[in-house]
């Protein structure tokens, strides 16, 4: 085989992986869609008034806080082992599957069930997790890092579209019994997870076998700070497009339009990820990352000012692009942080940020902010200046690197 070939070959594997990993992700964030459609009427069969589903809601998303980076510094420890990642991964998802399979099962049993719904729900949100970071980390320890980013662009493509295609599931699924969805889905979803001890096997069959590394140290300034910054744009999304968007169609158009407009920020969101990976691997995701947010920033102030329908459709597929960017550029560059064997934690890291964010949200949602006048300009501005004070920030940082890498450049030149 001519060096060509075994080239071409490798892209091929590559872009595999990537397409597999967007699978995945699509599959497990439809699962999570089917959950929130039919967790009022679940929750309902088992006397749990509707007020309280918000709070489980918030359970799911202090749980995932924890457990994606648990996760991902246990995929660090078993990923240098081939074959153990993918074992652990199904292992773990077929526990999640059997715990979400039961759910409209035991809720069917009633009030006398209740103890038993909660404990289902608390197995699912902890094993769930290894859907999220774990498979990631085979990116950053098997791929050539110039790969990572369009990898990276691939995997959240799946993110994007599940997004895009929720509320459409949402008008199929809520007068449908709960029962066959669940399965459905927990089935795709366990099928897609086993696969990927396969997947692992053909990337460590192409590539090299990742080096082995010193003890896990604990975290520098720089993957601090880009945490920090992540919990700030993941708030500053959730509160743009979860508790704004909707309201800021409502001024134009009528709700029942709103399954048609609201996946506009997804559309920005997936066509904008692959020529941003492309900025991303020549600058580094830091850099696309606080550019993104400054961007994004500017359009949510258009959406916020918009004066007609098509103004706030632009500015709204502009700042989807802008969330794609951030996000897809996160995961690269989670992955080039934690380079010396962190990967797993660092992206488990960027996960627990997203889930953090959208705890923030519900718990705004659950003090009913959003109907308090009082409170009306905070929840409007907050995610302006989230995006653009985490962007700066990220953008300070992305330049002192460069500069530090110049004056290790010159030194070594002298």
């Amino acid at each position: 085989m001519t060096t060509a070939q075994a080239s071409a070959d490798t892209s091929v594997s590559a872009n595999r992986t990537g397409l597999y990993l967007a699978v995945l992700q699509l599959v497990f964030t439809l699962g999570w869609t089917t959950y929130v459609i039919y967790l009022p009427k679940l929750a309902a069969e088992v006397g749990i008034a509707p007020a309280a589903v918000i709070f489980i809601l918030m359970l799911d998303q202090a749980i995932f806080t924890i457990a994606d980076t648990a996760m991902g510094i246990a995929a660090d420890k078993i990923a240098p082992f081939v074959g153990r990642l993918g074992l652990f991964v199904g292992i773990v998802t077929a526990i999640s599957c059997a715990a979400f399979v039961a759910l409209p099962f035991v809720a069917g049993s009633g009030a006398a069930a209740q103890g038993w719904f909660i404990a289902l729900i608390v197995i699912w949100s902890i094993t769930s997790s290894a859907l999220r970071a774990p498979p990631l980390t085979l990116l950053g320890k098997y791929r050539a890092k110039s790969n990572v980013p369009f990898l990276a662009a691939l995997a959240m493509l799946g993110y994007g579209v599940a997004g895009a295609v929720s509320p459409y599931l949402g008008v199929v699924l809520r007068q449908h019994d709960a029962r066959l969805p669940f399965i459905i889905s927990s089935a795709v979803l366990l099928l897609t997870a086993l696969a990927l001890s396969r997947v692992e096997y053909d990337v460590a069959r192409d590539t090299a076998p990742p080096a082995p590394v010193e003890a896990a140290k604990p975290l520098g300034l720089v993957p601090i700070v880009f945490i920090i910054a992540m919990v700030a744009l993941a708030l500053g999304y959730q509160l743009h497009f979860a508790l704004n968007s909707a309201p800021f169609y409502l001024r134009f158009a009528k709700p029942d339009e709103l399954p048609w407009l609201m996946p506009v920020f997804w559309i920005g969101f997936n066509i904008a990820m692959f020529p941003a990976s492309l900025v991303v691997k020549h600058r580094g995701g830091l850099i696309v990352m606080g550019a993104a947010g400054l961007f994004g920033a500017v359009a949510i102030v258009v959406a916020e000012l918009a004066g007609s329908l098509n103004t706030l459709v632009v500015a709204q597929f502009l700042a989807g692009a802008a969330w794609g960017c951030m996000l897809m550029s996160a995961i690269s560059a989670a992955l080039a942080i934690g380079s010396t064997g962190a990967e797993g934690k660092v992206t488990g890291l960027v996960f627990s940020a997203l889930a953090l964010g959208t705890f923030a949200r519900m718990a705004a949602v659950a003090g009913s902010l959003q109907k308090m006048p009082e409170y009306a300009p905070l929840l409007h501005w907050a995610p302006v200046a989230c995006w653009s004070v985490a962007g700066a920030g990220l953008l300070v940082i992305a330049a002192a690197r460069l500069q530090g890498a110049d004056g290790l450049k010159a030194s070594a030149g002298g």
